[in-house]
């Protein structure tokens, strides 16, 4: 899920924009989740049930920041170095991920619903396919992380070959080739695998499983965000006319967005299927466009909240069922309505000291090694003569 949930970038070239765009994700995917839990009545309505696509809008800045870092390396003439790549990717994402999958193993009391799924599928991320929630709903929202880190494990091989074959800009073909593809899998995925089922009670099982949780189906968002990264690093005229319209793209994209809302008031639909998933990618896509682009208000606004929400945004995407199940239980047990206003305040109050927990005391310590680790790594790719006057 979940960045990005996971992409990250330093304050010298921090976006703004990227902030806003990650904190409405991120809050967008806990009123979704919420709905499944003891809730007020108003929390149900329809623009909580688009909250599924908040993870859309993560796909889209986890494209557009990862493949963003890659083609700035390239266009630099630089090679892409894969061991600090993965470095990067493994610090960030794998030691929070694993502590929440400790919680989950050491505290069943904790779990959601149903059962976790067999640990090997988390240490693969391999969790996304044949994900049968009847019978494992517990950290189901994993699903989304091992999409990324499929992608985060594929992205640079990618690159690697495509530079070997001297692809060039041919490699748009293979971008277009997999959106193309992707949609015709999954049509065929609804076809077969899930319209059968449409009147029994199979069906929302059979629809995620079969369609809304497999990598291949759900490329759309990160293809659009690697072709605007692939667009604004090598074609800088592209970039100068975005900047220019950014807010006739931005209206464009929220105008689209509206038009996935009313079309698709449902993730489990035909509708989703053949135009929600593309036409929702491509809304957020040119959103994205519009807020990193200097012109616009998005691009230099700037936020303490938002920024502290998008920082927590991962923790807060990997721990907020666990939280929620936890504290409504203890809620009820202490005689409160856990479907009341107030039970759904006192949970997002605990699921943000619980993030920030999980921020000072995992995910900083293991980012400063991390870059200890990083630093080491360019010292010792430094020429002789170079390390020998550094030691002076």
């Amino acid at each position: 899920m979940p960045q990005p949930i996971t992409a990250d970038i330093s304050d010298k070239h921090k976006l703004h924009g990227l902030d806003h765009l990650r904190a409405l994700a991120i809050i967008y995917v806990f009123c979704f989740h919420y709905q499944f839990f003891g809730h007020p009545a108003w929390e149900a309505g329809r623009v909580s049930n688009f909250g599924w696509t908040g993870v859309d809008l993560f796909f889209v800045l986890s494209g557009f920041l990862i493949a963003g870092q890659l083609f700035n390396t390239v266009s630099k003439g630089k090679a892409i170095s894969v061991n600090e790549f993965f470095i990067k990717r493994f610090f960030r994402i794998i030691p929070p991920y694993f502590f929440v999958l400790i919680l989950y193993i050491a505290f069943p009391l904790a779990h959601e619903w149903g059962h976790l799924s067999p640990l090997w599928r988390y240490f693969t991320f391999t969790l996304n396919f044949g994900l049968d929630l009847r019978k494992y709903g517990t950290f189901s929202h994993a699903w989304s992380l091992c999409v990324e880190e499929q992608f985060y494990f594929l992205l640079p091989l990618i690159f690697l070959l495509l530079n070997y074959f001297k692809a060039g800009k041919r490699s748009v073909y293979l971008v277009a080739a997999l959106f193309i593809a992707g949609f015709i899998v999954r049509y065929l995925n609804w076809k077969y695998l899930v319209a059968p089922y449409l009147n029994t009670d199979d069906f929302n099982a059979r629809f995620n499983e079969f369609v809304y949780y497999p990598t291949y189906n759900r490329l759309d968002g990160l293809l659009v965000g690697v072709s605007i990264a692939g667009l604004f690093t090598f074609y800088p005229r592209v970039k100068e006319w975005v900047n220019r319209r950014s807010y006739i793209i931005l209206g464009v994209g929220i105008v689209m967005l509206v038009i996935a809302w009313l079309a698709c008031p449902q993730q489990s639909t035909y509708n989703t299927v053949i135009i929600g998933f593309p036409l929702v990618s491509l809304a957020f896509g040119l959103i994205l466009a519009a807020f990193v682009s200097p012109a616009n208000i998005f691009y230099q606004l700037k936020s303490k909240v938002t920024a502290q929400i998008a920082t927590w945004s991962y923790s807060i995407y990997l721990i907020h069922k666990l939280i929620i199940h936890t504290t409504q239980s203890l809620l009820e047990t202490a005689g409160m309505d856990k479907s009341s206003n107030l039970a759904m305040l006192v949970c997002v109050v605990c699921v943000v000291a619980a993030a920030l927990a999980m921020r000072y005391l995992i995910e900083k310590p293991v980012l400063k090694l991390r870059n200890i680790i990083l630093g080491k790594m360019k010292v010792a790719d430094r020429p002789a003569t170079e390390k020998q006057l550094t030691n002076l």
